[in-house]
């Protein structure tokens, strides 16, 4: 698709509404979605709403649950962290270094702009510890500082990792420890060269030996060339000791969350896919990862569903191409992604939890909540359940975004605000 040049921001509104672009959102989701015809040749509509303070309001939960605010003022805090004394642990940090492609993206930029934190990033760990037990954690203090975009956090044998934009790192962590005796040593670097998509996720193994960084692409479809996204639009996995790494499973646009199933050690993800197909295409997803497996990207989506804007072509590619386990729905930018545990309560304890920050390029916004995506047999089943809702109001203003989502074993979901810079705690009323 070529640029378009000098288009206001009403000629992309008059646009889409001419084409329809202003009717009821097509969500599908599941494992089985209902695609449409993609839509080129057209700029997405960029929409987000106005921030707005929570005041005295909350999330909505669901019936038997309570929400509290457990950290304010924070920095931008994007992922958390559970240690095993109960402490939390939050990233908070703002990366990106894209230079802009077209009219289009610097459109982008000053949307986006308007709907997120002026707040500049924290570059650090915050540490919040609920010495008593009350839910009320009355300690708030910085645990490490002068980290470059921290995202991804995790724990494993006395080892803290965090994935900075640029480097994975670690530290070490002695059990009720509240601030780092030092600074971390870097266990390897990461791409960071434009960093289109900053975010590095990180999980860790259940035997603490291999660390999963997930790492998104450095374009929409590689306009901005094959050359810059070399190690990236794919999860690696890296020797936790030595810092040697490979490439785990590739094809994934942009792999914002990981996660490890706790019955079966398999690992999972959430990505956001492509843009500038039109507002119900590509679904965001939830998907396991296979080691070896290749799950599209660039040159086809949701499986054999061939993106023709891609120039060359592969269809060796596409034939492999490994078909998600889960639709998110379309733009929802999926965030955050944990599995659930018995502690969580009848109804939610066999799934994953997923935080989706919400669109900014569709006509009708969506995502702007957590969600609970039900499992059987250890696979999606069944439509998601809103857990968390009311990040953006009936008056089309937004209070927060989720990022994070992390379950605390105590019977606790915590979740990371970007926009309130707030971390929530999701509690069963015992």
């Amino acid at each position: 698709m070529r640029p378009l040049h000098g288009v206001s921001l009403l000629s992309v509104a008059l646009l889409l509404s001419a084409c329809g672009g202003d009717g009821e959102p097509n969500q599908a989701v599941g494992p089985e979605p209902n695609l449409p015809a993609p839509q080129r040749g057209l700029l997405p509509s960029m929409k987000i709403a106005q921030p707005a303070a929570w005041g005295e309001q909350k999330p909505t939960v669901p019936a038997g649950f309570s929400v509290t605010a457990i950290a304010t003022d924070l920095k931008i805090p994007r992922q958390s962290l559970v240690l095993p004394n109960g402490d939390i642990l939050v990233a908070e940090g703002r990366g990106g270094s894209a230079p802009k492609l077209k009219p289009k993206d610097v459109i982008a930029s000053q949307i986006k702009a308007k709907g997120n934190t002026q707040v500049k990033g924290g570059n650090r760990l915050t540490l919040l510890r609920d010495a008593d037990g009350d839910g009320r954690y009355e300690m708030q203090t910085v645990f490490a500082e002068n980290l470059n975009a921290p995202y991804g956090l995790a724990f494993a044998d006395g080892k803290l990792y965090v994935a900075n934009q640029d480097a994975l790192v670690r530290f070490d962590y002695k059990d009720g420890q509240t601030q780092a005796d030092g600074p971390p040593k870097k266990v390897t670097d990461l791409p960071a060269q434009i960093n289109h998509h900053w975010t590095k996720a990180l999980t860790i193994s259940p035997d603490g030996r291999y660390l999963y960084v997930g790492i998104g692409s450095n374009s929409n479809i590689t306009e901005r060339g094959l050359e810059v996204e070399s190690d990236r639009a794919m999860v690696w996995q890296v020797d936790a000791e030595t810092g040697a790494h490979r490439p785990y499973a590739t094809g994934l646009r942009n792999p914002t969350a990981l996660t490890v199933q706790p019955q079966t050690g398999q690992l999972w993800a959430v990505v956001n896919e492509r843009d500038e197909l039109g507002p119900d295409l590509v679904p965001d997803y939830l998907t396991s990862v296979r080691e070896g497996g290749f799950y599209g990207w660039p040159y086809s989506y949701w499986g054999q569903h061939v993106d023709e804007r891609v120039r060359p072509q592969n269809p060796d590619k596409v034939a492999a191409a490994i078909k998600p386990d889960y639709s998110l729905g379309s733009h929802v930018a999926a965030l955050g992604v944990d599995f659930s545990l018995p502690a969580m309560g009848e109804g939610f304890t066999d799934g994953v939890f997923v935080g989706q920050h919400g669109s900014w390029n569709r006509p009708n916004p969506v995502g702007y909540k957590v969600i609970f995506v039900p499992f059987s047999n250890g696979k999606p089943a069944g439509q998601p359940i809103d857990f968390a809702t009311g990040f953006r109001d009936a008056d089309g203003k937004t209070r927060g975004r989720p990022v994070g989502v992390t379950v605390d074993p105590r019977g606790a979901l915590i979740i990371a605000d970007d926009l309130a810079n707030t971390v929530w705690r999701v509690t069963r009323n015992r």
